[in-house]
């Protein structure tokens, strides 16, 4: 995806980092319990573009669920033919963590979730699945996932517990507080267990799959060493094949083999992780005014100047809405006027400068220089406390924009298929997936997983079809199966239908595309139009009417395909069972007699 179009997409919440970065500060967290003992192959980078032992049991143990599923729906299936069904949900920030809520609870209510294998998440998906998969059964009980978006949320003093103790780490960077805005902010939860806690569960749940990219990797290539996807059981590059475990995800390696063990980041800051697509330098151009730009020149200063003001403006917007303390909300409503001023007169004296960008760092200067003088209006207690800590904790990470890395397990990997922007990397910078692809579709083509049939409920904004084009161009890249897209679809993507499908034939996989706004509950195209801007990815945190909206349009959306949805499982199993046929010398020709 080419970096204007990055923010079109709503692959993450982007101005969300920008509202409470500076807010959420302070927090806690506790140490992992480490395994003492682990075999050589634990501790070792490993190769492989099979299944993994644990994925392989968990895989095989849901197919009884599915088994039991299709007979119940009506669908004549044996063990030997199970189909491999993925719900694959774009990302879209809260938009797309909320709606994926509504359309997997009616998907529950209809009796088809059981009928999933895989479920995969890119950017604001995967804070849904973060949230859904804190409670083990949640997929027989998905009342109480809706009830959480719901209820009031967590404390303060929790998020800004875990966070306080984040910032005594030496790498405390903006994923941190990416993370915890996401948990406790929009999910409503502060979840601290560990992705690989998932290992040893039932198959009761389909089995997850959370992506990202690595950040080098996608600027310089090459494209396979790129996806990056992560397993309650492996972590590692989908296309080089190369894994760890995920407890590892993190911990020190050289030349393939462990070094230090240190503890995996749990569900909050995976969050951070999955959702910063602000980490790629590129996104925050979006955001910098006409009259801040030089033409013909990448302005740092501005973009580093639309970052701090941005920051400053949602804090205290944030901040006016939660304190109690009158004299407090006075003091940030002096510091909001305080700012405007700054940013309008910044407005109208670069109309006629020629050196914006030597203006614009002067206006940086100023600007937290003006936070500074406010703060010590400030009387002394608390919220004077928390005022300082934001200062001289918070507002350097801004100004310099620094997001956290991950530890490279590849590092110094003997190994001709790892890319110089790896193998010579202590650490790599893991982002947001939707800013390749805004739907985990690379980690479900090919063989390993076999998918028969994906189910894409589509949140994403900009070009409705954009998801599918750069996936079918990813596929033919990398050479792998992927359904053919008809040209004249892509006409119809401003005001799009509420289901497509794009036919597998041998080993592509069939695609039930499901657009969240559509002729079914939007008039034409301008109130598609309409409806992306109010629901929009560059916002504060969603009311309780637009979660309710939100959750029922996805909910009616799932309700009212769900024939089409039976329709085309059914289909996916005749077909696997031909598939079997055909291998096993059979048929030769059933995979052309289905209808």
């Amino acid at each position: 995806m080419k970096p204007h179009s990055i923010m079109q997409t709503g692959c993450t919440g982007c101005y969300f980092v920008l509202m409470w970065v500076c807010f959420v500060i302070f927090g806690a967290s506790t140490e992992s319990n480490m395994e003492e003992k682990r075999t050589a192959y634990e501790k070792s980078v490993h190769q492989s573009q099979r299944l993994c032992s644990g994925e392989q049991e968990y895989v095989d143990e849901r197919k009884q669920v599915v088994l039991q599923s299709l007979n119940s729906l009506g669908i004549s299936c044996s063990e030997d033919s199970v189909p491999h069904i993925a719900l694959l949900a774009s990302g879209g920030g809260q938009r797309a963590a909320v709606a994926l809520v509504g359309s997997l609870h009616q998907m529950e209510k209809d009796g088809l979730l059981d009928s999933v294998l895989y479920l995969g998440g890119v950017s604001g998906a995967t804070w849904s699945m973060a949230s859904l998969y804190s409670d083990p059964q949640w997929s027989v009980g998905m009342d109480r996932a809706v009830s959480s978006l719901m209820s009031p949320g967590v404390e303060l003093d929790e998020a800004l517990s875990w966070l306080g103790e984040r910032a005594k780490e030496e790498h405390f960077s903006l994923t941190d507080i990416w993370g915890v805005l996401t948990s406790a902010g929009i999910m409503k939860q502060m979840d601290l267990r560990r992705l690989s806690d998932e290992a040893s569960r039932n198959a009761t749940n389909p089995y997850p799959i959370y992506c990202a990219l690595e950040k080098h990797c996608f600027s310089e290539g090459p494209l396979e060493a790129t996806w990056f996807e992560m397993s309650p059981h492996e972590a590692g590059f989908t296309d080089l094949g190369l894994f760890i475990e995920t407890s590892l995800l993190g911990s020190k390696f050289e030349n393939g083999e462990l070094q230090e063990e240190i503890a995996e980041m749990d569900m909050v800051k995976l969050q951070g992780v999955l959702g910063c697509a602000l980490a790629h330098g590129e996104t925050i151009k979006e955001f910098i005014p006409r009259w801040l730009k030089v033409p013909g020149v990448v302005d740092a200063a501005a973009a580093e100047y639309v970052r701090l003001y941005h920051a400053l403006h949602k804090l205290v917007t944030l901040t006016r809405n939660t304190v109690q303390d009158p004299a407090a909300q006075a003091d940030l409503d002096k510091l909001h006027k305080l700012l405007e001023d700054a940013h309008e007169a910044l407005r109208n004296e670069s109309e006629s400068l020629q050196d914006k960008e030597s203006f614009s760092k002067q206006r940086i200067e100023q600007l937290l220089a003006v936070v500074e003088s406010w703060s010590q209006t400030l009387e002394d207690g608390a919220f004077k406390n928390h005022v300082k800590f934001i200062i001289s904790h918070v507002l350097p990470l801004i100004v310099k924009w620094e997001w956290g890395t991950t530890n490279n397990f590849l590092y110094q990997y003997q190994n001709s298929s790892i890319p110089s922007c790896l193998h010579t990397k202590e650490s790599f910078y893991l982002v947001d997936a939707g800013l390749l692809v805004n739907v985990a579709y690379p980690s479900f083509l090919g063989d390993k997983r076999d998918i028969d049939l994906i189910i894409a409920p589509e949140y994403s904004a900009g070009n409705m079809f954009e998801t599918l084009t750069l996936a079918r161009d990813y596929a033919a890249k990398l050479k792998k199966p992927f359904p053919e897209i008809d040209e004249k679809i892509l006409e119809e993507r401003d005001w799009p239908k509420d289901f497509y499908v794009f036919e597998g034939k041998e080993k592509e996989p069939t695609i039930v595309f499901m657009p969240l706004f559509n002729r079914n509950n939007c008039k034409d195209a301008e109130e598609v139009k309409a409806k992306m801007a109010e629901f929009s990815t560059f916002q504060l945190p969603f009311s309780q009417d637009k979660i309710e909206f939100l959750l029922e349009t996805g909910k009616e959306n799932m309700k009212r395909n769900k024939q089409t949805l039976l329709r085309e499982i059914k289909k996916a199993t005749e077909l696997k069972r031909c598939r079997k046929s055909v291998r096993e010398g059979i048929s030769e020709s059933c995979l052309f007699g289905l209808e």
